[in-house]
């Protein structure tokens, strides 16, 4: 390791003269041992980004290499656990600030109860599953080969307890512990890519039904301020299917990471019984934090969900926001003096996206198994300017856009997801998916329920100059399903019991039970009725039904369908 020295001090930005670093390489500063990152080489002198708070640093502080770019520990012990951007453990932890370097992201003296899954003497490769450690009651941490490592097993530990750091087996004369650390910049291998195709339930159903995401795919949510994004990722977080959330709370403010934690600590995992939070990771990275390391959070997010998708859970990473995330790496550059491209962002902003993005997929792990890193990702354009570098950016390189209406969310339409703006790439694939599981009609009625949608915005639109009585009764018709859709479909209340989390069945049956009454309506206007007594009906049950209804009853909904069916059929 090298040593050096401050010489400059510029906020959380150092320049050190007698360091011989290489590129990315973690140092220590100064008696604390502040943590930093070398992002700049210029003759004699490096450019240091801080971690950590740099008041009290000053020019003559020494300056150590590590030998190692900015690493996390991954092992057991992540799971229900609140950590900083760099993977330092929160919970527990009033000395952070003070005393952050040394701070342990995993305890190293807890014992967890190993079981061995193989036998010594045959030759194993880079992933291959060695054992299993229960880490929560929803999900057993399962110790592989590391990668890099291949050859003979020549032993390993029995059924027993072990620490993080204890050898649990011995590969071709390396010993092979619970934890690893891995440099959290550098995707973590796999075997190969898959396509795509199986659907991320959500349960919401502007998602679910309009604008779908495969497992392994990457969304967007931009939206400007009280749109409704970080509610609308919390409750993707609470209620999806994937087996290990990983949330990152960068730049947020400290009071929504704390109804995050309170809330997954709350809620009742329906697999488990257990908390929610056994099988979640908070990275909370507020705003009142060192901004460098709001860099760094979304990266160490990443890492953490690729561990556990190598060992074959499906994951998800929830970023909120990129923006902020953005804003981090504008500062930087700034201080590093770098040329800055539109709007002072670096000209580099693209190519970090498309990196962070790139990390998404689904993929056969080096064991073998077929898992998947879903990235969803908030982000809050200055002023809801949806042209501005990082939301333009982001649209090129993710596969989902869920745009967030500021007009729908003060009308109090909640997800205020835009049926306009919001895009998907993954329908079609979503679609031959329901196709090889005997729904051949989700497609259809996903694009006739979006033109519905789309025609009933260009009628209203005309309705007010001209008045919605002077349309034919066929457009006003049309109106109507566009009413039902958006009241009985597309919102979602997430403080109902009912309604925070909808069931496939559920979403389907309200898709059907919508176009049902839509049919019903044409079909009776066909037949001579004035539109007049539709509008003199008490269609209400059907805007009720999502509330009515339980998360899972689908029955209830259809009889629902089937009662006002009967009711406009008998008005003809």
């Amino acid at each position: 390791m090298s040593a050096g020295s401050v010489h400059r001090v510029s906020g959380p930005v150092l320049e050190v003269e007698g360091l011989e670093p290489g590129m990315l390489e973690l140092v220590e500063i100064g008696e604390a041992r502040l943590p930093g990152e070398v992002i700049s080489l210029a003759g004699q002198y490096a450019t240091v980004q801080v971690y950590a708070y740099t008041g009290g640093v000053r020019p003559g502080d020494a300056v150590v290499a590590t030998g190692h770019p900015l690493r996390a520990t991954l092992g057991p012990g992540l799971l229900g656990g609140v950590f900083d951007g760099m993977l330092r453990r929160l919970s527990g932890a009033p000395a952070l600030l003070a005393d952050g370097a040394r701070l342990p992201t995993l305890d190293e003296r807890r014992e967890w109860s190993f079981t061995p899954t193989v036998e010594p003497g045959g030759r194993v490769e880079p992933g291959a599953v060695l054992g299993e450690v229960p880490e929560t009651e929803a999900i057993a941490f399962r110790a592989r080969v590391p990668h890099g490592v291949s050859g003979t097993l020549e032993w390993i530990a029995p059924a027993g307890s072990v620490t993080i750091e204890e050898p649990i087996a011995r590969v071709a004369g390396v010993d092979v512990t619970l934890a690893e650390r891995w440099p959290v910049r550098r995707p973590r291998p796999v075997a190969e890519r898959l396509r795509a195709d199986a659907p991320l339930s959500t349960g919401q159903r502007a998602l679910d039904l309009f604008f779908p995401i495969a497992r392994g795919g990457s969304a967007a949510v931009p939206g400007g301020f009280g749109t409704g994004k970080t509610v609308l990722l919390q409750q993707i977080a609470k209620w999806c299917d994937a087996d290990v959330i990983v949330y990152v709370g960068c730049g947020e403010r400290g009071n929504e990471m704390a109804d995050v934690l309170e809330e997954m600590s709350r809620l009742e995992d329906p697999r488990t019984g257990r908390p929610l939070l056994d099988r979640t990771v908070l990275v909370a990275n507020t705003s009142n934090m060192p901004v460098l390391a709001r860099e760094a959070s979304i990266y160490t997010g990443v890492t953490v969900a690729e561990l556990y998708r190598d060992m074959g859970y499906e994951t998800v990473l929830i970023a909120d926001s990129t923006s902020r995330w953005a804003e981090a790496l504008r500062e930087v550059s700034s201080r590093t003096g770098e040329l800055p491209a539109e709007e002072g962002y670096p000209a580099g902003l693209a190519t970090a996206l498309a990196a962070f993005y790139e990390r998404a997929g689904r993929v056969r792990t080096l064991g073998g198994d077929d898992a998947s890193v879903t990235i969803l990702a908030a982000v809050s354009p200055p002023g809801g300017d949806m042209t501005e570098p990082v939301s333009a950016h982001t649209r090129r390189f993710v596969r989902c856009v869920w745009s967030l209406d500021p007009d729908l969310a003060y009308a109090r339409h909640y997800p205020a997801v835009s049926w306009r703006d919001s895009s998907t790439r993954d329908a079609e694939r979503v679609g031959e998916w329901h196709v090889a599981r005997h729904e051949p009609g989700w497609a259809a009625r996903r694009g006739r329920a979006l033109r519905l949608l789309a025609d009933a915005d260009r009628l209203e639109s005309i309705a007010q100059l001209v008045g919605a009585t002077s349309l034919p009764d066929r457009e006003r018709v049309t109106m109507l399903a566009g009413r039902l859709l958006r009241e009985a479909v597309l919102q979602q209340s997430s403080l109902s019991a009912n309604d925070a989390y909808c069931s496939a069945a559920k979403q389907e049956a309200l898709l059907e039970l919508a176009l049902d009454l839509h049919d019903a309506c044409a079909g009776v206007v066909e037949r001579g009725v004035p539109i007049a007594r539709i509008d003199e009906l008490d269609l209400s049950p059907a805007t009720r039904a999502r509330d009515v209804a339980g998360p899972d009853d689908a029955a209830a909904v259809q009889a629902v369908a089937e009662q006002l069916r009967g009711e406009i059929w008998g008005l003809a």
